[in-house]
């Protein structure tokens, strides 16, 4: 133990100081695993005598009442209207951080990773068109077109040094502007009938937020508060209410208080009073001058923080760890009738998704990317090469998370639909990120 140091034993495993890129990149690996693990218990379940204990459990109401007022949701919507809010929520203070401060910030970088996201958007939604052109079929043209950025990061953390950090700084960025389509897309195309008296309150609190950002509010329980009470009015205007979250989060404040230059100096100034002060009593317990110093130390390296990368830093745990873990159990259940294996294979939808993400994606990256390097709009970084973004545009084809979440937003009512769409994802996901890792290993050297 150092000299006035006490550690416990678990506190010295944070002693460690990451930049927010190599935190970012060990969250969302941990994350990737932890999917991987819940997709593989909620299909454990869904094929064991626990099924129907599972979809009744999924199916209770859980109602909130106010007087004679009554707000009430099954499990299954709370979990995909209110907790992917909050997965919603950290997504945007993400795209925010990187579109303001990233590798999103200067035109010149986003450029490659722009066009690269763009077609790894519209040439699989075009592969699924073709296998599913007209009828209910067509509304899941929106499936195959997302990302999962945790499992796709997690498959390539895997090579370890093999690969070089501007490759996860690609990829990273590419499934960023990959994520922001997909929120327009939802709000666009996956919108039901438009309550305009619910949307013109919706629009209200939205100023709400602006006028707190506006007025130096910083705090986040005055946003909180709004936000829940947009999260509701988003929800009954008929707009998936979990665009509630990215609002929200384009509102929270980006620049700190104190510019760093000007908290060093309070440092400096608040460490010679507390020198001063310790020579009275070296017990902060005791000594009250030194615990108002300490606490006024402590509020003022709160303030030279900017309130995003607070609410991201302070969020990013429970999303990656639960929201997305109980989102996956409650979402990746596919019962698996081995009569019926061969007609869910061939489903018209089923080909479209496995189609988009296992074909459109690396198709889509590569020959974007490959067309913006001849435009001369972008450049590639010195120790990247095409077989690196081959091997990206596979892996993107990883399509977990926000894949499932739109198939259940088009196939709403349909369950022999979601079931092949569900089933075309996980298949397509899984054969992605397997030749993905293989071409990458195969094609990079090591180190």
């Amino acid at each position: 133990m150092a000299k006035g140091v006490y550690n416990a034993p678990w506190e010295k495993a944070f002693d460690r100081i990451l930049t927010p890129l190599e935190e970012f990149i060990h969250r969302q690996t941990t994350s990737g695993v932890l999917l991987m693990i819940c997709a593989v218990v909620a299909l454990v379940i869904a094929n064991s005598p626990l099924h129907e204990g599972y979809q009744h459990f999924l199916h209770e109401e859980i109602a909130i009442r106010f007087g004679q007022y009554e707000f009430a949701l099954s499990i299954h919507h709370w979990i995909n209207e209110a907790l992917m809010a909050m997965f919603f929520f950290v997504m945007g203070l993400e795209l925010k951080r990187e579109l303001l401060a990233g590798e999103l910030a200067s035109l010149n970088q986003a450029l490659l990773p722009i066009f690269a996201a763009v077609g790894g958007m519209l040439v699989p939604a075009l592969g699924y068109y073709a296998f599913n052109p007209t009828g209910p079929e067509a509304k899941g043209w929106g499936v195959p077109m997302a990302t999962d950025i945790a499992f796709a990061i997690g498959a390539l953390s895997l090579l370890g040094s093999r690969i070089p950090k501007s490759l996860i700084t690609f990829l990273i960025a590419l499934a960023i502007v990959d994520d922001l389509g997909a929120v327009a897309v939802i709000a666009l195309f996956y919108t039901a009938q438009l309550d305009l008296v619910a949307l013109l309150y919706a629009v209200l609190l939205t100023g709400v937020l602006v006028a707190l950002n506006l007025g130096g509010v910083r705090r986040p329980s005055p946003y909180a508060l709004v936000g829940a009470m947009l999260w509701t009015a988003m929800l009954a205007s008929g707009i998936h209410a979990t665009i509630a979250g990215i609002v929200v989060a384009f509102v929270i404040p980006i620049r700190p208080k104190f510019h760093p230059a000007t908290f060093i100096e309070k440092v400096q100034d608040s460490t010679r009073e507390m020198q001063k002060s310790i020579a009275s009593s070296p017990d902060i317990i005791h000594n009250h001058r030194l615990r108002a110093l300490v606490m006024t130390l402590g509020n003022g390296a709160r303030l030279s923080q900017a309130p995003a990368q607070r609410m991201e830093h302070f969020l990013h745990l429970p999303v990656a760890y639960l929201v997305i873990p109980i989102f996956a159990l409650a979402n990746a259940g596919i019962p698996v009738n081995l009569g019926e294996i061969g007609s869910v294979l061939t489903n018209q939808v089923t080909l479209g998704v496995v189609c988009g993400l296992l074909l459109g994606k690396p198709l889509g990256i590569a020959a974007f990317t490959w067309l913006a390097l001849k435009l001369g709009v972008a450049r590639l970084p010195a120790d990247l090469s095409m077989s690196h973004v081959i091997g990206v545009g596979l892996l993107g084809g990883i399509g977990f998370t926000m894949s499932i979440f739109i198939a259940d937003l088009g196939f709403a009512g349909r369950p022999e639909l979601l079931l092949a769409a569900k089933t075309g994802i996980l298949l397509a996901s899984a054969v992605a990120g397997v030749s993905g890792v293989v071409w990458l290993l195969t094609r990079t050297p090591r180190p």
